[in-house]
């Protein structure tokens, strides 16, 4: 009797080991839920929970190994003022039924930011490379073309 209870306080303990982590604690309801999970979690340095809603592919991978590590650089004060933050939801902008871009910014340092929300198998999650890419087609330099006519 004693060797089977231990199998199966064995077996228990295994199987919770196996939970899949990647997979957030509550799916976000919208689009709107998914942003502001992903950013607070990343504002109290909680970045496990952050990438239980990011779009897994490498550069966002990249970019929240860099936010991450720029967050444990930083000083307690630093530290605590993104912890002690508000999130301020400036623009949301439904491009369609399964993407919407949020303009946002936190009350510590006030500086907007813009995320991309997908819906992809029925979840919501943060395309976070947008944050850092999008703006890279409006710094082309557009020189004006010569009216040939005149």
């Amino acid at each position: 009797m004693k060797r089977n209870l231990f199998s199966f306080l064995f077996l228990l303990s295994f199987l919770g080991a196996c939970t899949n982590n990647d997979q957030p604690a509550s799916k976000a309801e919208n689009d709107i839920d998914a942003a502001r999970e992903f950013i607070r979690a990343a504002l109290d340095g909680k970045f496990d929970q952050a990438r239980t809603y990011l779009l897994s592919d490498s550069s966002n991978i990249h970019y929240i190994d860099v936010a991450e590590r720029n967050f444990e650089k930083a000083d307690s004060a630093t530290k605590e003022g993104y912890r002690g933050s508000s999130i301020n939801i400036r623009n949301v902008n439904p491009v369609n039924d399964s993407t919407t871009i949020i303009i946002y910014s936190n009350s510590f340092m006030n500086n907007d930011d813009t995320l991309r929300i997908l819906k992809i198998s029925g979840q919501w999650l943060v395309d976070l490379k947008y944050l850092y890419e999008h703006d890279l087609d409006t710094m082309k330099i557009n020189t004006p073309k010569r009216d040939m006519l005149k």
